[in-house]
């Protein structure tokens, strides 16, 4: 199967008081199927309706994020069980990983924006005459860009978009611009401590490439897949001049705890002080707040002379 439009979800076990990650991915391509999808990466409306939306259901993290920060959140009626920001958003049990249409529907929504199809659940949504967007994760900033622009254009919040994507581009851009260009810089992105990593196929990916790094999982990952297993014995051999630990809120991990790890307080990020922890939510999103992100990065690569 092809994990090409796969969004990640981290979750925290605890046995015998230590956080062990188990990384699920779950794979949400427009096609019915885990094929790799051949959607828009703004968008694709599966069933249209006449004028703004005012009761909308989002099964999407990242498009709830997206639809508060452009004055939108006011429509929301429902968000799903991931969909954890903002605080005030209405939460529900709904959930995106196996959604219900009949559970959706008793919202009684006029637009649902989701991540993509599983198991039919679009085909139920347009059975029951429910509108929906579908937004596949992004893989770049242009597509994260593009899918603000689309919820925008589809909740007539439009001009709120495109302010909030002018401000996103000028920090972004500023963010790169206060770093010295990288030489060779190698990066490790940790999604959880079993050494799962995002690879350059991946939005997180996109975020280093602005940079000029060197993701160590592009060496390693399989042709489907841009979230490898790495073993710990090909991290420490790739020896990364960069960690970023996004597993910090599901598993406790730091730059202590990567000490204590055996071989690791000997990497060159581990020695030099180049370990950035960032919120795991965060930096598995596509949406307004990856201006977090990028600013994380850019923060400890300047702290590193980069």
């Amino acid at each position: 199967a092809s994990f090409a439009n796969a969004e990640v979800f981290v979750f925290k076990n605890t046995t015998l008081g230590q956080a062990v990650g188990c990384l699920l991915i779950v794979c949400t391509a427009v096609s019915t199927g885990c094929g790799a999808s051949h959607a828009p990466a703004h968008g694709v409306p599966v069933a249209g309706h006449a004028g703004a939306p005012l009761h909308i259901v989002s099964l999407s993290a990242t498009a709830t994020e997206s639809l508060f920060a452009i004055g939108a959140g006011d429509r929301v009626v429902a968000v799903d069980d991931q969909s954890n920001y903002p605080a005030g958003a209405p939460h529900s049990k709904l959930s995106s990983l196996h959604p219900s249409a009949e559970a959706v529907a008793a919202y009684r929504p006029d637009l649902v924006v989701t991540t993509g199809d599983d198991s039919g659940f679009v085909a139920s949504l347009h059975a029951l005459r429910i509108p929906v967007l579908v937004q596949p994760p992004a893989r770049s900033l242009g597509e994260a860009y593009a899918q603000i622009e689309h919820l925008g254009a589809t909740t007539g919040r439009l001009a709120a978009a495109r302010r909030i994507l002018a401000a996103m581009r000028r920090r972004i851009a500023a963010l790169v611009a206060s770093v010295r260009p990288v030489r060779a810089t190698s990066v490790y992105h940790e999604l959880s401590p079993d050494s799962y990593s995002a690879s350059s196929d991946t939005f997180i990916g996109a975020v280093y490439r602005l940079f000029g790094l060197r993701d160590i999982a592009d060496g390693a990952h399989a042709v489907t897949s841009g979230y490898p297993q790495l073993s710990r014995e090909y991290v420490l051999r790739a020896n990364p001049g960069l960690i970023v630990l996004a597993d910090v809120k599901c598993c406790a991990q730091s730059a202590r705890t990567l000490t204590e790890r055996p071989g690791w307080k000997l990497l060159r990020a581990v020695r030099d002080g180049a370990v950035v922890a960032v919120d795991d939510d965060i930096a598995s999103r596509w949406g307004p707040r990856t201006v977090e992100f990028v600013a994380a990065i850019a923060r400890v690569l300047r702290h590193r002379g980069g």
